[in-house]
């Protein structure tokens, strides 16, 4: 058997059981201890000193303490503050309780670096207002789902130091690279909402649209916030504010490792929580660490069989071998890029980001590297194309956030509405292959 037909076979099984639903730690060691037995038999004894090994690395601990920050943030009534504050501050702007729920995710995304969370926590409050305030369930669901995509890209990411550890890139730089990209597809996705609502206010929704904002209705009064209701309104969500700000400063400026960071923040963030919100009941804290367990336990397993899967296809020459065959390819070095593209995006229809990442970015690396594009920039087109994944079917995490937030609303509404806003995902890509600089000219700057 050639190495291209084992190639295939290899990434081919692994694929189809990915997508079966078995746990995808499972899937991944499962195949490739299969593959171990029936063509590298004698590599069977060195198999757990390989899994060790694999584990054994000071960045991995960056991981469950950015969980830990995460975690007593989500289990506080913080979003819930953060949707209020940010409402009281743009509701006067045209489409400003959209575009309150869109930066909403934004802000909560980096405190809580999960896209789901971020979708439950403020599509929970602003799903329901959003629709008693006139705005369509499919805009309403579709924006929350949108934006709760935000978790993966805008830092501090999990899934960014998923990339950098398996890639050996830079996590602080991978941090880094996500920003300008994470705010202008936030400001996109606003400008989107504001478009709408421009729209309809020319052009009445006919009866039977599906994708509308109404105008607030005529009995109903006015909001008012004074300037004093809306400076103590942020006394709140500042601290937790501060604390990424502080997290991203100490990153930027090389006073702090991703790990030192990320404990210091899960120390202060516990802290705040405590003293803010009064989360400090022991069932509440069993409930905060459980989580954090819960979720480190599951990516850290996910990992370990993934580097498994990875070490095995390297050793069987697939990984190489199915290298050498896409850069043979005769479309150019853009029009591999565009392949790698559509790949990532299929593969987001099917496996959580993560895994994704764990399972390909190792694959793809020699090959981005080899058509000499920066990795750093390659870690935000794939975090990017992931979300796409978030908010397309089969999985679809985010569509089955909101629908559960919404049981009323047809899944074909959410689909209608999330629609709009896969095509700023799709034009934020091209953008950043157009001018790769918006993903890297800020780490270049701040860590050269």
């Amino acid at each position: 058997m050639n190495e291209y037909t084992l190639a295939l076979l290899l990434f081919g099984s692994a694929f189809l059981l990915l997508i079966s639903g078995i746990p995808i730690w499972s899937g991944l060691a499962g195949i490739a201890v299969i593959f171990i037995l029936f063509f590298s038999p004698h590599l069977l004894p060195t198999l757990p000193v390989v899994l060790y090994g694999s584990m054994d690395s000071f960045a991995l601990l960056a991981i469950p303490l950015f969980i830990l920050l995460s975690a007593p943030i989500a289990e506080s009534n913080a979003s819930k503050d953060l949707y209020e504050t940010l409402h009281k501050w743009l509701h006067k702007i045209p489409g400003g309780l959209g575009i309150a729920n869109m930066v909403g995710c934004g802000i909560f995304a980096a405190l809580c670096g999960s896209s789901p969370a971020t979708a439950a926590a403020i599509g929970g409050i602003g799903i329901p207002e959003m629709r008693r305030r006139g705005y369509s369930p499919a805009l309403a669901t579709g924006l929350i789902a949108h934006a709760g995509t935000f978790g993966i890209l805008i830092p501090p990411s999990v899934t960014m130091i998923l990339y950098g550890v398996a890639t050996e890139t830079s996590i602080g730089k991978c941090f880094i690279a996500g920003i300008i990209p994470g705010i202008l597809l936030v400001v996109l996705s606003c400008l989107w909402v504001a478009i709408i609502f421009f729209y309809h206010r020319l052009v009445p929704a006919k009866e039977g649209a599906v994708y509308y904002i109404e105008n607030i209705r005529s009995d109903e009064p006015a909001e008012k916030f004074s300037w004093t209701e809306r400076f103590l309104s942020l006394i709140k969500i500042l601290p937790f504010v501060l604390i990424i700000v502080g997290i991203m400063g100490s990153l930027y400026g090389g006073w702090a490792t991703p790990s030192e960071a990320g404990g210091l923040g899960a120390v202060l963030s516990l802290v705040l929580v405590m003293t803010i919100y009064r989360v400090y009941h022991p069932r509440q804290l069993w409930r905060i660490f459980l989580k954090a367990l819960n979720e480190s336990s599951m990516i850290l397993m996910i990992m370990a069989a993934a580097l498994v899967f990875s070490w095995i296809s390297s050793d069987l020459y697939a990984t190489q071998a199915l290298g050498e065959l896409i850069l043979k390819l005769p479309v150019g070095k853009w029009g591999i890029i565009f392949f790698i593209n559509i790949l990532l995006l299929v593969l987001g229809c099917f496996i959580p980001p993560a895994a994704a990442i764990l399972m390909v970015a190792p694959l793809l690396l020699p090959i981005i590297q080899g058509l000499g594009f920066d990795p750093v920039w390659f870690a935000v087109i794939m975090t990017v194309n992931l979300e796409i994944g978030l908010v397309t079917p089969p999985v679809g995490l985010n569509l089955y956030v909101v629908k559960n937030i919404a049981p009323d609303i047809p899944m074909s509404s959410v689909l209608i509405g999330v629609m709009p806003f896969v095509l700023i995902d799709c034009l934020v890509i091209v953008m950043l292959c157009i001018w790769p600089s918006l993903a890297l000219w800020l780490p270049n700057m701040m860590i050269g």
